[in-house]
């Protein structure tokens, strides 16, 4: 039932597939680079040979020799551009469904921030690879070729660019030291103002409700003013390093150009190699200013780099999309041995040790008082509870085994919180997958809720706005019952099912709860809603993270009616 292993995917390992293209890049930027060198010979040509001759053939023949040059050159960063272009979308294309699972994991564990700042990262990287950083990195290794070509023309010119090479690694190099704590703390800061404004509006309704607006504006002012701060201090920083290097680039020109004419006055050089000197130390030293006025976005891309190692480094394979068990038809035998749950960073465990077991063709109803663990329970079934020690089987496999891909179109679940997403009626309830009509229809009569989407103008097809805003809280509720009985899943999982629904919501809850229970199905759910205790098989009670009473219901439902006092942990029956 084994595959073989799948390997973790990391950054670092995708972008080791482009290794030809990056070769090509490299190719390409020698040939553009070489070229570089034509307006240097242009220069020499013409100052000491063409007006030295006065020969307007020489002069049409090299002028022809450097249109064509020039044309190669243009062809060659061209293709390179557009090589690492198909670098970046390529990239993307492979990252970005990879991320989206990871990022959803991420979630999952609380990591909201690094799940949300995953995505910019990765579009980060893809402009460093498509901008002109990357280019400055393949011109920088032709900084000591132009160099020595320099020495030729004259020692004093190439001891001068060589001086100002050193000068300008060191502006470089202090730039980065005196900027990266100000662009660290201005990404941090941005991305918490965006976390902090996208958590407040998904509960905008309280919110206006509520009158709590001012102080949420006052807090997120708060926030914004630090971004804001940390940027403008970030942004005066590259100011001052960028105009440092502009200093040093117009006195490197400068003092390039005097040296050459001293050489010419006192005979040591041509005006050709003055001219040419001005020229390759312009082109020598073009790489290092190009990364100090790209600098934010190389250090944008290389903490992104970081991050996204850090976070696909920390997910199994199975959790970034490699399929660990064989698709297969499930029976719904679950199994939990030994799980305890917390909230995480040392908190008080929410569970403690339960060891149960649940079967095909039986409907267990979970009860117990507010903050036992019944919700943390099915979330912990679901491997939607991050902190957890101990296992979940389904049909003998742990939860890690199964491929999400696999074992969730076999799964129905309820959350106690609702949550439907922005589409149609027909998408929420085929999860968005393909639409089957059959099924869809299927699911909502089991619902109940057919005639109801019926009665809609567009009927199935009717968007529901963003979480389903469009919708009652009822509606919501058997929306998303329709979602979990899609596809004629194997296991049920049902969190409070039925606490926004009516009468009629709640009988047709019930009469599909016992068809599925009779077509073999297993099924759990949370409730205190009398009618559906009244169909439960076996019942299983909760108290303070523990299992305190599990067993048919009739033995069971005198504990947990109204007035009964709490059963004691020693009557334990698992």
């Amino acid at each position: 039932m084994r595959g073989e292993e799948p390997r973790k995917t990391t950054l670092g390992n995708l972008l080791s597939g482009f290794w030809k293209e990056f070769v090509r890049a490299g190719a390409l930027s020698f040939i553009a680079n070489l070229l570089m060198l034509t307006p240097t010979v242009y220069m020499l040509q013409v100052y000491d040979r063409v007006l030295l001759s006065r020969n307007e053939l020489t002069l049409l023949v090299v002028t022809v020799i450097m249109v064509m040059l020039f044309g190669v050159l243009t062809l060659a960063e061209w293709l390179r551009s557009r090589l690492l272009v198909r670098i970046g979308v390529r990239l993307d294309e492979l990252l970005g469904s990879l991320l989206f699972r990871v990022g959803f994991a991420a979630f999952l564990r609380k990591a909201q921030r690094t799940a949300v700042q995953s995505f910019t990262d990765l579009l980060n990287i893809r402009q460093f690879l498509t901008g002109s950083g990357v280019i400055a990195f393949f011109d920088l290794p032709w900084t000591p070729v132009y160099l020595v070509v320099m020495f030729f023309l004259h020692p004093l010119i190439g001891l001068l660019g060589a001086g100002f090479a050193m000068i300008q690694i060191a502006a470089v190099w202090l730039g980065h030291a005196v900027t990266k704590k100000s662009v660290e703390k201005a990404a941090e800061a941005s991305v918490e103002t965006g976390t902090y404004l996208q958590g407040k509006i998904r509960n905008i309704e309280s919110i206006h409700a509520m009158g709590m607006t001012l102080p949420l504006r006052a807090q997120w002012s708060e926030r914004h003013r630090r971004a804001l701060d940390e940027d403008s201090d970030s942004h005066h920083r590259q100011q001052a390093n960028q105009s440092v290097t502009r200093f040093i680039r117009y006195a490197m020109q400068s003092f390039t150009l005097a040296a050459g004419a001293l050489l010419v006055i006192n005979g040591e050089a041509s005006v050709g190699a003055m001219i040419a000197g001005n020229v390759l130390m312009s082109r020598a030293l073009s790489p290092l200013d190009m990364i100090v006025s790209t600098w934010k976005q190389v250090v944008r891309a290389r903490d992104g780099f970081l991050r996204l190692e850090n976070l696909l480094g920390g997910f199994a394979p199975h959790e970034q999309g490699g399929q660990s068990l064989e698709s297969r038809e499930i029976r719904g035998e679950i199994r939990v041995d030994g799980l305890s749950a917390s909230a995480g960073d040392g908190s008080i465990p929410i569970l403690h040790g339960l060891e149960v077991t649940f079967g095909p063709g039986e409907l267990v109803v979970m009860v117990g008082p507010s903050g036992s663990g019944k919700s943390t329970f099915v979330r912990c079934l679901t491997g939607t509870w991050p902190e957890t020690t101990g296992s979940v089987l389904i049909d003998g496999c742990s939860l890690q085994q199964w491929d999400r891909d696999v074992l969730g179109p076999r799964l129905g679940y309820v959350p106690q919180d609702v949550e439907l997403f922005e589409g149609t009626l027909a998408e929420n309830i085929a999860r968005f997958l393909d639409i089957d009509s059959g099924k869809v229809i299927a699911a909502a009569r089991l619902a109940g809720i057919h005639e109801m989407i019926l009665r809609f103008p567009k009927g199935y097809d009717t968007p529901i706005g963003v979480d389903g805003g469009m919708l009652s809280g009822g509606q919501r509720q058997r929306v998303a019952l329709a979602r979990a009985f899609y596809g004629d899943p194997s296991v049920i999982i049902l969190d409070e099912p039925n606490a926004n629904l009516d009468d009629t919501g709640e009988l047709a809850l019930g009469a599909a709860l016992r068809r599925m229970v009779d077509a073999g199905k297993t099924v759990l759910l949370v409730t205190h809603r009398p009618a559906i205790l009244a169909l439960a098989d076996r019942i299983v009670m909760m108290q303070e993270g523990r299992i305190v009473r599990d067993g048919p219901r009739d033995e069971v439902l005198p504990a947990v009616q109204p007035g009964k006092a709490a059963v004691p942990a020693t009557e334990t029956k698992q």
